[in-house]
């Protein structure tokens, strides 16, 4: 980038949310609510060694020298601790405090990836989302925020003094709870195969994989392009939206009942009157089968609390940048103490 096209902007947030197969990173200025998006980019998040590397090289493409940034804030897939995460579904180790010093950042946060994002859910635009359910929005409740991806994420937002507050979570990897003799069958095979039956081995890209191999398996000319297994996924959900393969039809069904009941059960867990949340890379991507019956069927019934379930508004985030506006959100407000 020539000199002539360098990135002005005097006071800059950098803000990045890490995946297990992609990573955003973006620049932003600070604006009140929502910060500015001034430019992104996408990058193969193996393609780097860690996360300093690959901050870096975005910081070189963007032409961006130390003294514009004010703060940087980054969402990582896996528990932080003292300003350190070792990455669920990436071999990498992130530390917030060893990064300030090869950024040259006065100040660099790392948050889970769902409380970056949940950073980011009060100020999405109505454009950013699809509503599954209407419900009745208590506005003094709190909310929740699920997201399946490369892995699956869980975070709430319990409402503290009039404002949303997001809470880590690691809900994605508690047990899978079976509902019918097919999801018994597929719990059954994920213990034999990895030692115990978690949520995320059903509600992610790899989840949507074991549904096909333990319970549907099948071959149709969709799948059988796949020159890779990370490959299938994507075209069992084409297949089966395009209405081109019964089976399919039948694993992406599954995975979206699996979906619903597990919205559901957290929607309970936080009490969510102000709202159930659906993210992640997947959701948008299979945006009409979340529409088919199965989906809200699910996530109702959940008797004797059903009634309950059923006042809970379900949305659904559109907006691929929510994770990186959500982390950018955080550096603007710890940046100048202040509270959205």
């Amino acid at each position: 980038m020539s000199s002539r096209s360098r990135t002005t902007i005097a006071l800059m947030l950098l803000a990045g949310d890490v995946g297990g197969t992609k990573t955003l990173m973006g620049l932003f200025s600070p604006a009140r609510p929502r910060p500015a998006v001034v430019r992104t980019a996408s990058f193969r998040t193996l393609d780097f060694p860690d996360l300093t590397s690959l901050s870096l090289e975005f910081l070189r493409q963007m032409d961006v020298s130390a003294p514009d940034l004010t703060g940087a804030c980054f969402g990582v897939a896996g528990p932080v601790k003292d300003g350190r995460a070792t990455l669920t579904n990436v071999p990498w180790s992130v530390d917030a405090e060893a990064m300030r010093g090869p950024l040259r950042v006065k100040r660099t946060d790392l948050l889970n990836d769902l409380e970056a994002l949940a950073w980011g859910v009060p100020l999405a635009e109505p454009s950013e989302i699809d509503l599954l359910s209407r419900g009745t929005r208590d506005p003094n409740g709190g909310a929740a925020l699920i997201a399946a991806g490369t892995g699956l994420g869980v975070a709430l937002l319990p409402k503290v003094n009039g404002r949303f507050v997001p809470v880590p979570s690691e809900g994605g990897h508690a047990d899978f709870a079976a509902r019918t003799e097919k999801e018994d069958q597929l719990r059954r095979a994920l213990t034999a195969a990895f030692g115990r039956a978690e949520i995320e081995q059903v509600l992610s890209g790899p989840g949507l994989l074991n549904i096909h191999r333990f319970v549907h398996p099948h071959t149709c000319a969709d799948v059988d392009q796949a020159k890779d297994p990370s490959e299938v996924p994507a075209l069992i959900s084409k297949a089966a939206l395009e209405g081109r393969c019964e089976h399919c039809r039948a694993s992406l069904e599954m995975f979206v009942s699996a979906y619903g009941a597990c919205a559901g059960n957290l929607a309970l867990t936080a009490l969510a009157t102000g709202g159930l949340f659906v993210g992640g890379g997947i959701a948008p991507k299979i945006l009409p089968a979340l529409h088919w019956p199965v989906f809200l069927e699910s996530f109702f019934a959940k008797a004797p609390l059903d009634a309950v379930v059923r006042r809970i508004p379900v949305s659904v985030i559109l907006n691929p940048l929510a994770g990186l506006i959500g982390a950018a959100t955080f550096a603007m407000v710890i940046s100048d103490d202040l509270a959205i």
